[in-house]
């Protein structure tokens, strides 16, 4: 199928690995010139070589802490080489449990990663998509179903929140905002976290299709809601999960 974002210009946070990594990848085979960015600069342009030597356009590399202040203005800065961005993937974030003894800087860093830094870039690259008549903010965020106080659930819950009330402001200039929570889905976080042997019984008892995910799962939602045929769909929250979560909307 031919989703139509050949030529579009995308910006994809947490590209280094990954869910970010896979939907850099997958928008690069639909043609779309992306900017990738992440800390680890050696992975991103492992990542660059991988999609140039595929024919697909040459990526911009654009390496930056998400926890620094002017990160919002450094990304935005580097992605202005590709022209004005028409898709933003807001994928960067990190699990941030902490139970009872999670210390103030310990809630600034979880909420800042997951979601102040992702609101400051997409106010940021907002304008250009209003000006064109045309955007698309993807958001990978996470799931509604705690297990305990974790500053990255409670900053992603605010990033559905936030999605869905900046999905109404700009739906009349042709924005679309929707957000991914993924669940299990294969990393290299899961495999630190989590043996095999989990995995098995995990996968067997909790999620119906039987299996963790891929990254490519997440991908490939991604570049549907970024083409012209997800015209119609925003302010969503699609889970992509195998059916492990229980809640019903």
């Amino acid at each position: 199928m031919d989703l139509g974002i050949a030529g579009r210009t995308a910006l994809v946070t947490g590209a280094s690995s990954g869910i970010g990594r896979a939907i850099a990848f997958a928008l690069a085979a639909e043609g779309v010139r992306t900017v990738v960015t992440a800390r680890r600069e050696d992975r991103l342009r492992e990542l660059a070589g991988e999609i140039t030597a595929r024919g697909w356009p040459a990526p911009i590399v654009a390496p930056c802490d998400f926890l620094r202040e002017d990160a919002p203005a450094v990304i935005a800065s580097a992605a202005a080489a590709a022209g004005p961005v028409e898709i933003l993937v807001n994928n960067a974030g990190g699990s941030r449990a902490f139970g009872l003894k999670g210390t103030e800087a310990d809630w600034e860093e979880a909420l800042t990663l997951n979601f102040t830094r992702h609101r400051q870039l997409t106010s940021r690259l907002l304008p250009d998509m209003i000006g064109a008549g045309w955007g698309r903010v993807i958001n990978i965020t996470g799931k509604s179903e705690p297990e305990g106080v974790n500053g990255a659930f409670a900053a992603k819950a605010a990033m559905h929140a936030w999605a869905k009330g900046l999905s109404r402001e700009v739906g009349g200039h042709g924005v679309t905002v929707n957000s991914i929570p993924p669940g299990r889905i294969m990393s290299e976080q899961i495999e630190r976290n989590y043996p095999p042997e989990y995995r098995e019984r995990h996968s067997r008892e909790e999620i119906p299709v039987g299996e963790y995910g891929r990254p490519e799962d997440i991908a490939h939602l991604a570049c549907f809601l970024a083409s012209p045929l997800a015209r119609y769909v925003t302010g969503a929250v699609i889970p992509v999960d195998g059916g492990l979560r229980r809640y019903q909307f």
